[in-house]
């Protein structure tokens, strides 16, 4: 589950450069266009790293994978996938309302994804297990469901808030999860 979740998300980063265009010209002011859609690049890049780093590093203890798990992960990567249209679109529109939003919106349900695998392989390892002490109460994946919902719905007043509660939630998630971090 491991493996072909690191081969997903390596293909959804390289989805997300093969979309960037090179400007035409080849003077700074070229650049003005593409800097929206660069600066979502930017952080989609980092969502999707964030991703992948603490989905590396919470599957150390693991020690039981079920079909509940792996329609999970499947239920995660599906979300995932969506990221380079979602950043695409926000990038082109400008940081425009319904773009920011719909943005949010992939982030929500990503974190569930995320939020979803974590119950599925607490139950398929048990509520004594490594994986169970080492997961905690989630305070950071509850806590930034919240901040994802709220985000949305700011979207549609400034979406400048949006993007910024957006970047707040990397920025949570941006050190490892100290929770799973090897102990060796």
């Amino acid at each position: 589950m491991e493996a072909f979740s690191d081969g997903v998300i390596a293909i959804l980063i390289t989805v997300m450069v093969l979309e960037l265009k090179v400007p035409h010209g080849y003077s700074w002011a070229e650049l003005k266009g593409p800097v929206s859609v660069l600066g979502a690049y930017v952080v989609s890049f980092i969502y999707l790293a964030i991703y992948w780093n603490n989905h590396h590093h919470m599957m150390h203890p693991v020690k039981h994978i079920d079909g509940r798990s792996l329609w999970a992960n499947n239920y995660l990567l599906f979300w995932l996938s969506l990221v380079p249209f979602a950043t695409r679109w926000v990038g082109e529109s400008g940081f425009a309302t319904i773009p920011v939003a719909l943005y949010g919106v992939n982030l929500f349900l990503s974190g569930t994804g995320y939020y979803v695998l974590t119950r599925a392989l607490l139950t398929a390892n048990g509520r004594d297990s490594e994986f169970a002490q080492r997961l905690g109460d989630d305070f950071k994946g509850k806590v930034s469901l919240v901040i994802y919902a709220t985000a949305v719905a700011a979207a549609f007043v400034a979406p400048w808030i949006a993007c910024a509660l957006y970047i707040a939630v990397a920025v949570i998630w941006f050190i490892p999860d100290r929770r799973f971090q090897p102990t060796d």
